[in-house]
């Protein structure tokens, strides 16, 4: 599980753990109350936390099916998203749902880790900046199918652990242990071994990649190889279809 202050480099790897520290407070076990994949056809989304700006939970029954295209309109450029409905319904659904209320607008990518961390992402989705930020509410893991990953038996070897690789142009969930993904979600923009506990839900668009890089490439604000991006990515607004 990841706990709410691991957001240090492990000393075993350069690697960074993609923490969504909002809605981890109410993670007192890892299955109950996690809430459930579609399955069943239905998504649960169970309250954790206090939501960071007002929205409703996503309906029980997800809304979309199969390719979805999402654009982020932000500050350093138009960033499009196909997002994968078919492998991640209660994933997609309550991404949809937030961006459709208007939670992400005028929020800010508020984490970039770099490529000499070992990983290479952009973390969204926290109406705070602080990592700590949720929607209020929280859901299961869906990691299996057609989502899943092959393990980077390379990576593993070298780290004494499993690890996946998450290509460029992967969107996944940021979390903070089994079920507990909320509204932080991260934008991969170069190859990344990660373990293997985070949701994969969509694809970046070449020129939405351009962005990220042009992001990356001007570092961090504090010159670390993982903090707040010096280039400000400020959403203004998500737009679906």
């Amino acid at each position: 599980m990841l706990k709410r202050a691991s957001y240090a480099l492990l000393a075993v790897a350069p690697l960074v753990l993609l923490a969504d520290c909002g809605s981890s407070e109410n993670n007192a076990t890892d299955d109950a109350g996690a809430g459930t994949g579609a399955s069943s056809g239905a998504c649960s989304y169970p309250s954790a936390g206090q939501a960071t700006k007002p929205v409703k939970a996503p309906p029980s029954t997800p809304t979309q099916s199969g390719d979805v295209a999402v654009t982020m309109k932000t500050s350093a450029g138009d960033i499009a998203l196909t997002l994968n409905a078919d492998s991640a319904p209660c994933t997609v659904n309550s991404f949809v749902s937030l961006a459709k209320q208007g939670y992400f607008d005028d929020t800010s990518c508020h984490r970039l880790t770099t490529a000499a961390s070992g990983i290479a992402v952009l973390q969204c989705g926290d109406p705070t900046g602080t990592s700590q930020g949720g929607p209020g509410y929280s859901f299961a893991d869906e990691l299996d199918s057609a989502n899943a990953l092959e393990t980077d038996k390379k990576a593993s070897a070298q780290m004494g652990s499993t690890y996946k690789t998450y290509p460029a142009g992967t969107v996944a969930m940021a979390n903070g242990g089994p079920g507990t993904n909320g509204s932080q979600f991260f934008l991969v923009y170069a190859d990344s071994p990660l373990q293997p506990n985070y949701t994969v839900f969509g694809t970046i668009a070449p020129a939405g990649l351009t962005v990220l890089h042009q992001v990356a490439q001007a570092g961090t604000a504090d010159g670390g190889v993982d903090g707040a991006p010096k280039t400000p990515v400020k959403i203004s607004a998500v737009s679906v279809g």
